[in-house]
This record gives structure tokens, C-alpha cells and sequence, in this order.
């Protein structure tokens, strides 16, 4: 029997959105979020929850809102993929001082 290789990128891409799945549906948007948009935006950013087909993600400020605005079609584009659960828009809302001050 020949087995082709596959990049391994492949095949950790594939357990990830199995086990994102497999995550309660309120959950699966949130733990994606990350995968979703990237290493720079996930360290600025915070999915904070997900209900009626909303994910709301916490941003630092007015600027970086509009940015993401500009992008989220492609996120929940992205986001379907990975999920059980149909995510119907994201709302970026700005991080409050009390919250950025961490």
C-alpha cells in the first residue's frame, strides 16, 4: 500500500477544526477567533462571548475597530469554516480603560 505524505500543516489544521467542532457551539467562535484572524490581531484582541449568531470581540481602540470592520466579512467566512455553529456577524467593541489596564 503507498500512502502519499501530506505537509503536517494540513493534517493539524484538520484536528483543529475537528476539535472546534466538537466544542460546545457558544464556545467554538470564541476558541477560533484566535486561529481565525491571526497571531498580531489575536494578541490585540479578545473574543468575549458568542449568542444569537453574534461573536463579540473586544478591541483597544476606535482605530483597530475600523480595521476589523473592514476585514470581518473575510473572518466569518473564516469562522464557518471552523465551526458547527453559523456565525452571522461579529461585533468589535472598544475595550473599556478599567479593562486595557490589565
Amino acid at each position: 500500500m503507498i500512502r502519499t505524505m501530506r505537509p503536517i500543516a494540513v493534517g493539524m489544521q484538520s484536528l483543529v477544526v475537528k476539535s472546534l467542532r466538537q466544542a460546545a457551539p457558544e464556545k467554538g467562535p470564541v476558541l477560533a477567533w484566535p486561529l481565525t484572524c491571526g497571531g498580531t490581531v489575536s494578541r490585540r484582541t479578545t473574543a468575549l462571548d458568542f449568542a444569537d449568531g453574534i461573536l463579540r470581540v473586544e478591541v483597544p481602540d476606535a482605530g483597530w475597530r475600523a480595521e476589523l470592520q473592514n476585514m470581518a466579512g473575510q473572518y466569518l467566512a473564516i469562522l464557518n469554516r471552523y465551526v458547527k455553529i453559523s456565525v452571522k456577524r461579529i461585533d468589535f467593541v472598544i475595550a473599556t480603560a478599567q479593562r486595557v489596564q490589565k
